[in-house]
């Protein structure tokens, strides 16, 4: 009898032993898409902090273009307001309209050759562009961050300790069709 006591208890300390493992994974990979998110924050913000200074100065040159700089001020409130609710289908959504009034603004300025050569234009305008382009490299690191807690919470045995003990899934940070679709260069040209 007391060699079946010592191989219950050590099945049950290998159990223990699993059981601890899989939730230091599981609180690893939460931290993993908190980590994420603040990256996105982080360039989110630095964008957020340029685009005023971007639109101050085409204002100077571009007196009759409003709606395009209109779309830009609007699109960077609705950013703004879905970042700070962490509301991340919201971000998607408000991210694909700056995105396209960026797009906007900079072939309207083709039209613009003054504010072209204007020497902080040019400066914000790579600035913002490779902001944007850290942006989806950090959204493709979230997304990824994402997708492992989600699939390691919906895995057995994983998923035992996830639901008693309060892990959720994370929702990815996804755009519209009209930022996946290609983009005509016509319309913007025209």
């Amino acid at each position: 009898m007391d060699s079946y006591l010592w191989v219950l208890v050590v099945v049950l300390c290998i159990a223990a032993i699993y059981a601890i493992l899989i939730y230091n994974n599981l609180v690893r990979l939460k931290h993993n898409v908190s980590k994420a998110w603040s990256n996105i924050e982080v360039l989110l913000k630095q964008r957020h902090d340029e685009l005023p200074k971007l639109v101050e100065t085409c204002k100077q040159y571009m007196g009759y273009e409003k709606e395009a700089l209109e779309a830009i001020i609007k699109a960077r409130s609705a950013v703004s307001s879905a970042q700070q609710n962490s509301d991340i289908k919201a971000l998607g959504a408000a991210e694909t309209q700056l995105r396209i009034g960026l797009g906007n603004l900079f072939a309207l300025a083709e039209d613009y050759p003054d504010l072209k050569a204007n020497e902080s234009f040019r400066h914000l305008q790579s600035r913002i562009t490779g902001i944007e382009h850290d942006i989806a490299d950090r959204r493709e690191f979230y997304n990824d961050s994402v997708n492992l807690n989600n699939v390691r919470i919906e895995q057995f045995p994983d998923v035992i300790i996830a639901r008693n003990l309060g892990f959720k899934a994370f929702d990815l940070l996804e755009f519209t069709e009209n930022e996946k679709a290609d983009v005509d260069m016509k319309i913007l040209f025209a």
